[in-house]
């Protein structure tokens, strides 16, 4: 079970770095709006990069949720942060953006952080959150909501893209820590009724609108870095605070310092990546077209 959950972690970073790719094509063939447009996923899901690419995304959500259900979080986000690698390599292909060697070297940096994770995680069922904990949880939408809505008004180019990637990251991170919160033996009925079922539904909703506008203003690789460090950090905190998230005994040093090295090397890959160039220039809006899912 423990391996289905470590290959479901992997194989989520795989399709999520694909579906970046294809979602930003998608993205940049629509005129960008200056604030946070609530119509911006049903004008994206018309371009059909973007749609394939929100295709790659939901099935690594499906994924992730497999791997949260036995993994730490803290493993498991910082599994999907390698996502930026993956991106790095098919912009490559694909935008353009051709990999240095320090790109390459912060790209073996992630393997190798990944490999401690791995490693070092202590898979175990997640420990039962309170009322408390569960209102807390949910009341935290719309506050991604109003910054989201913010960003997206006042901000322009790379630091909006920056700053909207990594609140569709917090988002996303969200959906995540509502998924390894739920409780596993509940029936069909009551997770339906469950406020983390719906704060999870808000969470990546939110994430979608946030990560499609992020993409429109800036390169793929800068956006999925900011997501990704902002999608690992808060849930992996929050897992060891709420979830009872342990690492192998002994492993501690080791799970911090391969943690620490993978998040970094995600990060760095955003910041030694230049702009990729579009295959082609921006269309007129003529169809209505938006962004992306976890």
């Amino acid at each position: 079970m423990f391996v289905v959950a470590y290959l479901s972690a992997f194989g989520c970073a795989v399709c999520y770095g694909a579906g970046s790719v294809l979602q930003s094509v998608g993205a940049r063939r629509l005129v960008t709006a200056g604030a946070l447009d609530p119509r911006l996923l049903p004008r994206l899901a018309r371009q059909l990069p973007y749609l394939i690419g929100l295709v790659l995304d939901l099935v690594g959500w499906l994924l992730s949720l497999v791997a949260v259900r036995s993994l730490p979080l803290f493993a498991v986000q910082a599994t999907l942060a390698g996502s930026a690698g993956v991106t790095a390599v098919l912009a490559a292909v694909f935008l353009r953006s051709r990999p240095g060697p320090a790109q390459l070297r912060a790209l073996a940096a992630l393997g190798v952080g990944l490999i401690l994770l791995a490693l070092t995680a202590q898979p175990a069922p997640p420990r039962p959150v309170g009322t408390i904990a569960t209102i807390v949880i949910a009341l935290f939408v719309p506050v991604l909501v109003a910054a989201s809505a913010a960003a997206g008004r006042s901000l322009r180019g790379e630091r909006a893209a920056v700053v909207l990637g990594a609140l569709s990251g917090l988002a996303f991170g969200g959906t995540a820590l509502c998924a390894r919160a739920l409780d596993a033996d509940h029936t069909l009925g009551a997770v339906l009724t469950d406020p983390l079922s719906w704060a999870l539904l808000a969470y990546g909703l939110l994430g979608l609108s946030a990560f499609g506008a992020a993409l429109q203003r800036g390169s793929v690789t800068l956006v999925t870095a900011s997501q990704g460090a902002a999608e690992t950090l808060i849930p992996a905190a929050m897992g060891f605070a709420l979830l009872g998230d342990q690492v192998r005994p002994g492993c501690l040093p080791l799970a911090a310092i391969g943690f620490v090295v993978a998040v970094a090397a995600a990060v760095e890959l955003a910041i030694l990546t230049p702009p990729e160039q579009p295959s082609a220039p921006p269309q007129p809006d003529l169809l209505p077209s938006v962004s992306r899912t976890r």
